[in-house]
């Protein structure tokens, strides 16, 4: 057969690399709604534990949220299970319109059209709209979503340093005479938490004739004074070219992404993107989940300002309490431990402690950078989060990291 002994034994051995380096990634089986608590077996077979969750993208807690779940039900009774079809195919109902016209009016963009997710979004955008006379310049760190899509289109490809402005301003002089210019950055960065300057690359795309596409995944529905994302934020909104975002994080948590911005822009995703043409359509309890989030997002800010008064309070105590943080203002907040094992050891005893944390190391992040990526939800009550800093506190002192500098932690540890 095909697949030798030989070839198993090469597999095998990189799996059985991965254990012993502690960077092995292992699955939790979550048996309840996710929210701000948890029950999860873990290892396979073990009884269940009832947990704090401090690591899921459900920013304003509304993957469980009663009126989100009756919306979807009745998405589901009225328009199906599924459409079985691509958009231009069969696959276009009336939701899926009204959808895109709430995601437009909400973004304060001109067009959106819906992916099955946003990597899908982020994977079609590019080859849609540029060519070999065009130039990508993208942010050294953005999300491998991005990345991945920019791979797959012609265009030149080019990068600035991470936050660097006056490095994006050099790349854009030294591309000044492609046809079309992109420039390409995250609103929030997902795993340091930091938010990029859209005010500064606006203005910079202006002065050099160039477009700017933001991945506003982790900021769509709880960032800016009315949620609106970073452009809000930033004070840019109807000036950011493309805005891709996902319906799977702060809008409830399911499936689902887009592409808005410039109607244009939209209409060629329409008829050239490939994962729009060959992919079907977002399922429509989905859809109806989404339009009712959009609802409770648009007749109240009351869980973004929760969420808000959260992150504050957790990201000054962990401070407090002598962790190395990630600096940043948004719900992100990663615990710096630098070390992959210690981050993996770190996380399985958060787990004990009843905290449901994850430990991100290599090729998540970069070499040296292990974490735990913390983030705050409106579903949190502050006793979640006194528990959960209390457990990361002791767990701090277990391992002699609180008050310590990165290097005597590495120095203790390693990289």
């Amino acid at each position: 057969m095909a697949y030798t002994e030989q070839t198993q034994a090469a597999f095998r051995e990189v799996l059985d690399n991965l254990q012993s380096a502690g960077i092995f990634k292992q699955e939790r089986y979550i048996h309840s709604l996710q929210d701000a608590e948890i029950e999860v077996e873990f290892p396979p077979g073990a009884p269940l534990k009832k947990l704090i969750n401090i690591c899921a993208n459900n920013y304003l807690g509304l993957s469980s949220h009663p009126e989100v779940i009756k919306a979807a039900h009745a998405g589901l009774d009225a328009r199906g299970y599924g459409m079985s079809s691509v958009r231009f195919i069969c696959g276009t109902q009336d939701i899926h319109k009204e959808l895109e016209a709430r995601v437009s009016r909400f973004l304060g963009t001109e067009d959106t059209i819906l992916f099955p997710s946003c990597l899908d979004a982020n994977a079609g955008v590019f080859e849609a709209i540029l060519g070999e006379e065009d130039v990508m310049i993208s942010d050294r760190l953005v999300h491998a979503s991005l990345i991945d899509g920019i791979r797959l289109c012609k265009a030149e490809k080019d990068t600035f340093k991470h936050a660097d402005l006056k490095h994006l301003e050099d790349k854009l002089i030294l591309h000044k005479d492609k046809r079309h210019k992109l420039v390409i950055t995250d609103g929030v960065y997902s795993m340091d938490g930091d938010m990029a300057d859209l005010a500064g690359m606006v203005e910079l795309c202006e002065r050099y004739g160039a477009m700017l596409l933001v991945d506003d995944s982790h900021a769509t529905g709880f960032i800016g004074e009315t949620g609106r994302g970073t452009h809000e934020k930033c004070g840019v909104m109807g000036k950011v070219d493309i805005i891709t975002t996902t319906f799977g994080k702060g809008l409830g948590g399911a499936s689902g992404g887009c592409v808005s911005g410039r109607k244009e822009i939209v209409e060629l995703c329409r008829q050239k993107a490939r994962p729009y043409l060959f992919s079907n359509t977002i399922a429509p309890p989905v859809v109806a989940g989404v339009i009712k989030v959009l609802e409770l997002l648009s007749d109240t800010t009351e869980r973004r300002d929760k969420l808000e008064q959260n992150s504050i309070w957790w990201r000054k105590s962990l401070a407090e309490a002598g962790f190395i943080l990630q600096p940043g203002d948004t719900p992100i907040v990663p615990v710096m431990l630098f070390n992959a094992k210690l981050s993996q050891d770190f996380a399985r005893d958060l787990y004990e402690e009843g905290v449901y944390a994850i430990g991100f190391f290599f090729p998540v992040v970069p070499q040296g950078k292990a974490r735990i990526r913390t983030q705050i939800s409106a579903a949190h009550e502050m006793h979640h989060l006194e528990k959960a800093l209390d457990a990361f506190i002791k767990i701090g002192k277990k391992y002699d990291i609180l008050g310590k500098t990165k290097n005597e932690i590495t120095d203790h540890y390693g990289l």
